[in-house]
């Protein structure tokens, strides 16, 4: 496997599973210091497996998102150990409840909040100033159609991946004068858990693979990127203005 990542400190959110572990086992069988993060203990020690049988690097996180003063530190000990940070996957996420707006429950809507909007912005600034000291920073955020659709029942996701959005472009607007490129990207239908759940009629194997969509999110995060601000939609491989 090429090692185009040779060298370079990367971040994924969800990295216990679906496409957040595939980027992260990806990104350091390709070279990268992966610093994985995530909830669950036993996803994270099978990708520390898969990645040092390859010859890669890792050191995992095991927090939750919500878990705020814990990322305002995280910044702190990337800098002690390297000083910088050259690559941000923000993958975690909830889908919620689908239903009405008007039903949803405020303990769904203030969980979901937090982890698919408050916690990006709590990484963002404390991942920030390091993703400025690389000499070609890059962060890229997961988002969804429903940001943009606004399907009926799919409020919670609409509304925070609409927040996501919005937080990655004024971030990206924020930085132009740097060397740093902010990005986002809309996986599409992928055979993941969080998909079963929210289409459990759906055939699993009509969908392409966790592996697959990672492999191509990846391109995404190299140093020699040139967009930011913008969108890639995995299903239509074209940048648009989100």
């Amino acid at each position: 496997m090429e090692r185009d990542f040779e060298g370079r400190i990367a971040l994924v959110t969800g990295a216990s599973r679906g496409i957040g572990y595939q980027l992260a086992r990806q990104l350091g069988q390709r070279g990268a210091h992966v610093i994985a993060l995530a909830r669950t203990v036993g996803g994270l020690e099978d990708l520390d497996d898969e990645i040092k049988a390859a010859g890669g690097q890792t050191t995992l996180v095991p927090l939750d998102l919500t878990d705020f003063e814990a990322l305002d530190r995280l910044g702190a000990a990337i800098y002690e150990r390297w000083k910088k940070l050259d690559i941000f996957v923000g993958n975690a996420g909830m889908l919620g409840v689908l239903s009405p707006i008007g039903h949803i429950g405020p303990k769904d809507f203030e969980t979901v909040m937090a982890v698919n909007v408050t916690a990006n912005w709590r990484l963002i600034r404390s991942l920030d100033p390091l993703l400025r000291q690389s000499d070609a920073g890059r962060a890229l955020l997961l988002t969804s159609i429903q940001a943009r659709t606004c399907s009926a029942f799919w409020g919670l996701q609409s509304i925070s991946k609409a927040a996501v959005e919005a937080m990655a472009r004024t971030w990206a607007n924020e930085s132009l004068q740097t060397a740093m490129k902010i990005n986002l990207a809309d996986p599409g239908p992928t055979r993941t858990g969080l998909r079963a759940k929210a289409m459990p009629g759906e055939a699993p194997e009509s969908l392409p693979s966790p592996a697959e969509v990672a492999e191509d999110l990846l391109e995404l995060v190299k140093p020699d990127v040139p967009e930011t601000g913008r969108l890639y939609d995995r299903v239509s491989r074209e940048w648009t203005q989100p």
